[in-house]
């Protein structure tokens, strides 16, 4: 059975969105410098400092066999579903794998170009994490965010590894990544500097 981790931006404030989410904005106010550090990191050239990210990234992404996300990370804040809208990601989302979308309400299979299916649990997170389990074999589980259901699955002690990619912003507000967890404990494994990130890799205790 492969291993069940979860990768995601933070500011220094512990926020891992901004304020003012929308079908719109969905990442919020600020919300996409979050994410500046992984922009243009399949072109860049030798010897790049920025290398060092790549080294993460690809090694955050090997051998992963399905994801799990929340609804709001698919693309929705709730409520009914429009059964035109697909998500944030396009015809071709970068999954590639089964992806086992949280949700309290019933919405069939989205099978889309590259390999990425959607399929939309409404029985909670161990019951996504076990269909996820099943399809991954040997391979991976990741967990893609966001912050909601990151909490569930750090609550629950479903989580193995949870890798931050710290980056120096501070937002003021947004989505907290750790607000009424309690006593969540971590085991630092690995610190990794970039120029503009710093990920830091933990083992969660059971």
């Amino acid at each position: 059975m492969g291993n069940v981790s979860c990768q995601i931006s933070m500011s220094l404030d512990g926020y891992v969105a901004g304020p003012e989410q929308s079908r719109q904005d969905p990442l919020g106010r600020d919300g996409l410098r979050l994410h500046e550090w992984f922009f243009g990191l399949s072109d860049l050239p030798e010897g790049d400092p920025r290398g060092v990210d790549v080294a993460v990234v690809e090694e955050m992404t090997r051998d992963v066999g399905a994801y799990v996300m929340g609804r709001r990370m698919f693309g929705d804040g709730g409520g009914r579903w429009d059964p035109q809208w697909q998500g944030w990601w396009g015809d071709e989302p970068p999954w590639g794998v089964p992806v086992y979308v949280l949700t309290r309400q019933v919405r069939e299979p989205l099978v889309m170009k590259g390999g990425t299916e959607f399929h939309f649990v409404t029985d909670g997170p161990r019951a996504a994490l076990a269909r996820a389990r099943e399809v991954a074999g040997e391979r991976n589980v990741s967990v893609a965010g966001g912050a909601e259901t990151v909490r569930q699955f750090l609550a629950a002690g479903l989580l193995d590894t949870l890798q931050l990619h710290v980056v120096p912003i501070v937002l003021g507000a947004g989505e907290p990544l750790f607000a009424g967890l309690g006593d969540v404990r971590l085991v630092q494994e690995s610190v990794v500097a970039g120029p503009t990130v710093t990920h830091v890799t933990y083992r969660v205790r059971r």
